[in-house]
């Protein structure tokens, strides 16, 4: 019978800080991953303690997804979420928007000497909570320590896995003129949330990050129509840049109604006092869809009874332009270029 020991002494969480020797890959290092990441994490693929995780392939036709993305936002804790529930939505996010169910996560963190563990528990916690609500396990992942002064706290990079089945292809280059412009939500909360955090702004309301996974959405959407052609969500850049990026992927023009937009006012309202346009604010909870207008109206009746797309609006049209130009039919009757976002607006963003 094999049974596994417990590596002797406990960390201090309340107290304790990281320092090298939680890196070094001794004693310290095991009590952290034990006492903290299996702990948190628990699921059959960590606790087996290896270097990897070994895991079955589903037996439908398909095709597998694989997405990265690091994660250095600032604060590392704001409202509606922290930087461990983002690590955890964001990559979620990049899978599903092949139209695939996310399988798994793998997440590797980057730690400052002198963090607080108690900082870095929550986060871990925060982490695990948003995996079991979305039903993606952390299987594998890794840990480094750097000197004081040389990050920023914790950076962290979760690697996603995802299948996706053969009668869908939906990528950024499939998008075709005669197809609407989807969104599923209010646009720009998560990156106000973020400034109102740095610059202890108020509003008269809580404003918080739309921060969430978006697969149990796409997958609402797909089982209405196989005919997607385009999903994305607007992350860095916001509207404006993504769609610029599937113009180009696809080849065509993309004309926006800014009546039809869904913002906040607080949204707007913040923007307009910072100079800022919401068209290019982040989103970590919203996603794009580019799909036949015949096949629009279910596909949006599918998002509007979800909970994450209950705002979900038809802002516009693809249309032929050899630019490739993205443009916007003003609330005045005008018309303006939606050009790419020319410079960082917020930097570290998520």
């Amino acid at each position: 019978m094999n049974t596994k020991k417990t590596i002797q002494g406990s960390i201090d969480f309340k107290n304790g800080c990281v320092d090298l020797s939680h890196g070094a890959g001794g004693r310290a290092s095991a009590q952290l991953i034990e006492q903290l990441f299996i702990a948190a994490f628990a699921n059959p693929w960590l606790e087996a303690r290896n270097d990897q995780a070994c895991l079955s392939i589903p037996t439908t036709p398909g095709r597998l997804v694989i997405s990265t993305d690091a994660h250095v936002i600032s604060p590392l804790f704001f409202p509606g979420g922290d930087i461990g529930s983002l690590s955890v939505h964001g990559t979620i996010n990049d899978v599903a928007m092949s139209g695939a169910v996310p399988l798994c996560l793998a997440a590797s963190f980057i730690l400052e000497e002198g963090f607080p563990l108690a900082d870095l528990r929550r986060i871990v916690n925060s982490m695990a909570q948003a995996a079991q609500d979305a039903g993606v396990p952390i299987v594998t992942g890794d840990t480094k320590v750097v000197e004081r002064g040389k990050g920023d706290g914790v950076f962290i990079t979760t690697t996603g896995t995802g299948w996706v089945d053969n009668s869908l292809k939906i990528s950024g280059d499939q998008a075709v003129p005669g197809d609407v412009v989807l969104v599923s939500g209010y646009l720009g909360d998560h990156g106000i949330a973020i400034l109102a955090q740095r610059e202890n702004m108020k509003f008269s309301s809580p404003m918080e990050s739309d921060t969430a996974a978006l697969h149990g959405l796409v997958r609402d959407m797909v089982s209405v129509s196989q005919n997607i052609h385009v999903l994305r969500d607007p992350t860095r850049g916001g509207l404006a840049s993504t769609l610029n990026e599937i113009a180009h992927q696809s080849g065509v023009g993309i004309c926006l109604e800014e009546s039809a937009i869904p913002i906040r006012d607080k949204v707007a309202a913040a923007c307009e006092f910072l100079g800022l346009d919401p068209l290019y604010i982040a989103n970590e909870g919203k996603l794009i869809c580019i799909c036949p207008a015949a096949e629009a109206e279910i596909i949006l009746q599918a998002m509007r009874q979800h909970p994450l797309g209950k705002d979900a609006a038809q802002i516009g049209q693809v249309q032929e332009d050899a630019h490739c130009y993205v443009q916007m039919r003003t609330q005045l009757g005008g018309r303006r270029m939606v050009d790419w976002l020319a410079a960082e607006q917020l930097p570290r963003i998520c």
